[in-house]
């Protein structure tokens, strides 16, 4: 039994204790969080359930063997710090780090201490990628041409990040985890138009082998979208997450070139066939990453979306900041 502290008790961290409270092999023995109003809330669904709003408390129990750090990115190093020199697990809610610098010293420490790390890419965990990530493997789709995800809506404006850092991390680690390339080179515009934070940017990550990927994120739409689109050599992907029954539709659709010798005598053939849409299971991504999470302390595995995986995206993120203060500048990885 795998027995958990939780940090943060505002608009995700619900989630976590009640998915850690409905599985078997964890428990929920504790929830720290500074609002007397999310503590109020903890003790009246969880009346078992220790509550605190000292985190240096939940971190020196001595009868917890992980800690969930669901709060602000910008505290994230300092308690996910505390709880691995306390010899703690951690589960951190995406971005991983505010730098660099701050995830490479907490990857270090972890395996200093042989402890698990394991960055909140709750996207990893949905029928509909993982249904992607077989395809892609099965070479269903060919050699990758380009990724291209809109993730916009109105709002949730952010008071201490930009809508990049806010809404980009969930492509980055879907992209981390479905391309095998690293990327070379990030640029990204964007504009500040309410609260001093980017609120509307575009990503365009390029890859070795000529894939592309483009990211458009946005806190000022009318409305929300959440499609992805995945062209290959042979077939082309379209992933809709607001759809309720076909999330995923996958057109037989592309383009043939039978010669390339010179520009006049380029034949090209359009190919259209059928499309279709493959089942998608569908569950709670959270509880199937938390249970994978909790195997992988039992079982001294290494998580796949781990401390260097979440290091990877923040990368990414770095550097679509740097491009974005250089107005669109090319910021090589």
């Amino acid at each position: 039994m795998i027995k958990f502290g939780v940090i943060g008790y505002g608009y995700w961290g619900p989630n976590v204790v009640r998915n850690l409270d409905l599985l078997d092999g964890a428990q929920v023995l504790a929830v720290c969080d500074k609002s007397p109003t999310s503590r109020k809330r903890v003790q009246k669904s969880y009346p078992g359930v220790r509550v605190t709003s000292d985190a240096a408390e939940m971190m020196s129990s001595k009868d917890l063997d992980a800690i969930a750090v669901i709060t602000p990115v910008w505290t994230h190093y300092e308690l996910t710090k505390a709880a691995l020199e306390h010899g703690k697990h951690v589960f951190v809610e995406k971005p991983f780090t505010s730098s660099t610098a701050q995830a490479e010293e907490l990857i270090n420490l972890a395996a200093k201490k042989n402890l698990k790390i394991m960055v909140d890419h709750t996207f990893l965990f949905t029928g509909a990628v993982k249904k992607i990530k077989q395809l892609l493997k099965e070479g269903t789709l060919g050699n990758l041409y380009y990724y291209d995800s809109t993730r916009v809506n109105l709002g949730l404006f952010q008071h201490d990040v930009n809508v990049i850092w806010d809404l980009a991390p969930h492509d980055l680690s879907i992209i981390d985890h479905l391309i095998a390339e690293t990327p070379e080179a990030v640029v990204a515009t964007g504009q500040t138009h309410l609260n001093g934070f980017e609120d509307v940017a575009f990503i365009t990550l390029y890859f070795p082998n000529k894939i592309i990927a483009h990211i458009n994120v946005n806190w000022l739409s009318p409305v929300k979208v959440r499609t992805t689109l995945i062209g290959g050599e042979k077939k082309m992907l379209v992933w809709n997450d607001l759809e309720a029954d076909e999330k995923i539709k996958i057109y037989d659709k592309g383009i043939d070139v039978k010669n390339q010798e010179g520009l006049y005598n380029l034949l090209v053939n359009y190919r259209s066939g059928d499309m279709w849409s493959p089942q998608v299971d569908r569950f709670e991504a959270l509880s199937h990453e938390l249970a994978y999470f909790v195997d992988c302390i039992t079982h001294d595995k290494v998580p796949f979306n781990d401390g260097p995986a979440g290091l990877r995206v923040v990368k990414m993120l770095e550097a679509a900041d740097q491009s974005l203060r250089k107005r669109g500048a090319l910021v090589y990885l």
